[in-house]
């Protein structure tokens, strides 16, 4: 067992540091909003205020574009003996850590997979990482003990560790979580030029697929701009697919369709391709949370 301090109480920060009381460590809570270190301290989630020595473990609940800063401001004040954050974007805070001269040493990038749409402290669960995977980016300075305290970190919050490089990591949330935020986004925008007659016929379907869009669109830019290259790939590839649908649609859509065969054709092996994809996405732990909505990112 480690002490450990949250800097940063919103739905990330506030949720581990719930689960972390739940295994008996009381965390010290950090946050430039006093009123947010409080609502998370009256929720029992810890105790507001600096430690009055080094805890073992500091983690670092914030957007990815204050993580560098905010790992360089606590390791100066002495906060922690080692540091993790919990940004969803883990190449972009490592290379700025490493230009402010942080000591990469003990510090481990950290993302773990779980969320909601809502934000904030009053948003957090204790159990919202059980049964989830829990990605560790370690550098080629990370010291060993660090990783073992990150990982003991996502176990005790019924996460399950699993290493991987910054860059492949970027990779895998663009695929899996920020290009999906994006197309949800735009599809909920086309919404506002609906009628109020039209939009009456919502079904679950809709809601479904515009669930996610609902995130804070401010801690969005951040998370989309800080992975942007790896982002752009993805839907790079979707709207090469979007448009061979669109104009599969349009030839479908004329009275003599100039190539009925070939378009039907296209539009089939779009929904089959989608029913393929879909079935390769794991099943959600028992009790767990999907990823999803900003407040997921940290």
């Amino acid at each position: 067992m480690f002490s450990a301090a949250v800097v940063g109480t919103g739905l990330i920060g506030t949720s581990i540091a719930l689960a972390l009381r739940d295994q008996g460590v009381v965390p010290h809570l950090l946050d430039r909003d006093p009123e947010s270190a409080r609502t998370a301290a009256d929720l029992g989630a810890g105790v507001v205020g600096f430690p009055r020595e080094p805890v073992d473990l500091a983690v670092i609940a914030v957007p990815p574009q204050h993580v560098a800063l905010v790992l360089k401001e606590h390791q100066l004040l002495g906060l922690a003996h080692d540091f993790t954050d919990v940004a969803s974007v883990k190449d972009r805070p490592q290379r700025e850590a490493a230009e402010l001269g942080c000591d990469l040493s003990r510090f481990v990038g950290g993302h773990p997979m779980g969320g909601r749409e809502q934000s904030g402290p009053l948003a957090a669960q204790r159990g919202l990482f059980h049964g989830r995977p829990w990605v560790l980016t370690p550098s080629a300075a990370s010291r060993e003990s660090a990783v073992d305290r990150v990982k003991e970190l996502a176990e005790l919050c019924g996460a399950h560790p699993v290493v991987m490089t910054q860059s492949d990591h970027d990779r895998a949330v663009a695929l899996t979580s920020h290009a999906p935020h994006v197309v949800a986004t735009l599809l909920a925008a086309r919404l506002l030029s609906g009628d109020d007659c039209q939009l009456r016929l919502s079904g679950q379907g809709l809601r479904d697929t515009t669930r996610i869009a609902s995130g804070d669109p401010g801690l969005w830019t951040d998370i989309l701009g800080s992975n942007a290259g790896a982002v752009a790939d993805v839907l790079t590839e979707f709207a090469s697919d979007l448009q061979v649908v669109v104009e599969a649609l349009r030839d479908l859509g004329t009275r003599v369709p100039e190539q009925p065969h070939t378009s039907t054709a296209q539009l089939t092996s779009a929904l089959v391709r989608g029913v393929q994809g879909r079935a390769r996405v794991p099943a959600p732990a028992s009790g767990g949370l999907h990823l999803s909505g900003a407040a997921a990112h940290g």
